[in-house]
């Protein structure tokens, strides 16, 4: 019988015996809670990251100390407000959220974090989190896009599209595999338009778009109509493969280097927090 890797089902108990077995990791799927064109649900990107870190968790939990947290619906979406059916955090609130959580996870035993982001809006807010909050709390924290690894498998599994994108083929797919009551087919003509990605920045240059702008009418981009359970089923594999990866690297779970410490300045050799 697979073990059980999902935080809230668990009892408290459940969860000190984790944490007391030592080097305990905690997953945190993060996403969003913003529109997803007319034919997919706007919890999209945070149930798709939810079953990516299950999925790659349980491949692990016989040998790692884990457990998966519930997704954190709420991320940086204020590009997608002109749509409606979005809500927003601000880079101030969303930082002091993952910060909370760390904090917690530090007082209550877990020493790793991997966090698992469905979500394009949150990338840059993470690198930037992660990189203050690995060195405050001394905690290797690791955040990762599942639909960005892998890119060459990844993009052999698009029929139309070259790559995600948004409410397109992939995500179409990741939902109909695994809530296909919330997926409505019928109006997945209506969500494509010939219009997305044709305002982007050129390469090498950044400057904030709202959706409106990337991909107006209908907010989506790429071609749903491709989507399939069984196609959804093989990027969930696929990410759940490449995460389990992550979860026993051990290039990535060593002690952030102390590089606030008094004096570290002093001494160019590794340093690593005590």
């Amino acid at each position: 019988m697979a073990r059980d890797v999902e935080w809230a089902r668990m009892t408290a108990p459940d969860l000190r015996e984790i944490a007391a077995r030592g080097n305990a990791m905690a997953i945190l799927p993060v996403g969003s809670l913003e529109q997803h064109g007319p034919h997919l649900p706007v919890i999209t990107d945070t149930a798709s990251a939810e079953a990516a870190a299950r999925r790659g968790a349980r491949l692990v939990a016989d040998e790692v100390p884990l457990a998966v947290l519930p997704g954190l619906w709420l991320g940086m979406s204020e590009h997608h407000l002109p749509f409606g059916g979005t809500i927003s955090l601000d880079y101030t609130a969303y930082f002091h959220v993952l910060k909370s959580i760390v904090r917690s996870l530090k007082a209550i035993g877990f020493t790793r974090l991997l966090i698992v982001n469905g979500h394009g809006g949150n990338i840059d807010p993470l690198a930037m989190s992660t990189r203050e909050l690995a060195v405050e709390f001394a905690m290797p924290i690791v955040y990762t896009t599942p639909w960005m690894l892998a890119p060459a498998e990844t993009a052999a599994l698009f029929e139309t599209d070259n790559g995600p994108k948004h409410a397109c083929e992939g995500e179409a797919s990741v939902m109909l595999a695994i809530s296909p009551d919330t997926v409505k087919p019928d109006k997945f003509e209506l969500a494509f338009t010939n219009e997305a990605g044709k305002n982007e920045a050129p390469h090498g240059a950044h400057r904030f778009y709202s959706f409106s702008e990337r991909a107006p009418n209908t907010g989506t981009w790429g071609v749903p109509a491709k989507g399939t359970a069984e196609k959804g089923e093989r990027f969930l594999d696929l990410q759940a493969r490449e995460l389990a990866k992550l979860i026993v690297d051990p290039v990535l779970w060593t002690k952030p280097d102390a590089v606030w410490r008094p004096g570290r300045g002093l001494d160019t050799r590794a340093g690593r927090a005590d």
